[in-house]
């Protein structure tokens, strides 16, 4: 497929049931003897297809947002629900399984495992599916291909730049074929050349119908995005659609 057939492809609609619907949900932490209110009351959906940027200054609640939209952790109260499912009252066996099935994960640091290959690395995520692939090296090099690293397969992540780690750990995301990507902070180790670069594979990834959630704290990132979420003090102030910026021909 080209990249005109990849950009003409339209995304979802809000028709479709909300990948993520959070409806007044709150997250407090205990610290001895007083609590800590991180998240006071956040209703939201995101629908499939769509591409949101979280931002907002330290403390506001989003990077605490992230984790539970990811099932890393339960709201302490109000509804979350990822791809349907109520993540509310789910044992951590059940939160593994949703996030493996449903969530594809990049970091701004890339967690990639330094002493093995780039396919290795991709593949690492096939090896806790309940399905067990029966190619999991064909998967790999498929998403290897579509990142532009075909040609890195056996490098390890010390012979690769920054940009090139991240296009790995996309590609590692990628490999389960997950509903949603969440990324944090994805470009925050990388020059501004290479940040745009990244972002213009999320644009593609995005053109193809893929849900990506991404938290930012530079504005020209989140430029790259179709709507924009900004948090302040634990709560949803702003929920804007924008005009995405356009990659280059």
């Amino acid at each position: 497929m080209t990249e005109a057939e990849i950009l003409s492809r339209p995304v979802a609609t809000k028709t479709d049931q909300a990948v993520v619907s959070c409806h007044d949900v709150r997250k407090t932490y205990a610290m001895g003897e007083q609590s800590l209110e991180v998240l006071k009351g956040v209703s939201f959906d995101i629908w499939p297809g769509e591409f949101v940027a979280i931002m907002g200054p330290s403390g506001s609640g989003k990077s605490t947002l992230l984790n539970l939209i990811g099932a890393l952790d339960g709201p302490t109260s109000g509804a979350l629900q990822i791809d349907g499912t109520d993540i509310s009252n789910l044992e951590s066996d059940a939160l593994a399984h949703l996030r493996n099935r449903v969530i594809g994960f990049v970091f701004q640091q890339f967690n990639l495992l330094r002493r093995t290959s780039a396919l290795e690395n991709v593949k690492l995520p096939l090896l806790y599916t309940t399905h067990h692939p029966r190619h999991p090296d064909e998967m790999a090099e498929q998403r290897l291909n579509e990142v532009g690293l075909g040609d890195r397969l056996d490098h390890t992540p010390s012979q690769l730049s920054g940009g090139q780690q991240q296009r790995v750990a996309i590609a590692r995301a990628l490999v389960n074929n997950p509903r949603l990507i969440l990324a944090d902070e994805p470009t925050g180790a990388l020059d501004t050349k290479t940040s745009n670069d990244i972002m213009e594979l999320f644009t593609k990834l995005h053109a193809q119908g893929m849900t990506i959630i991404m938290v930012t704290h530079e504005p020209d990132i989140a430029e790259y995005a179709s709507r924009l979420l900004r948090f302040r003090d634990g709560l949803l102030v702003e929920d804007i659609e924008q005009q995405p910026r356009k990659i280059a021909p």
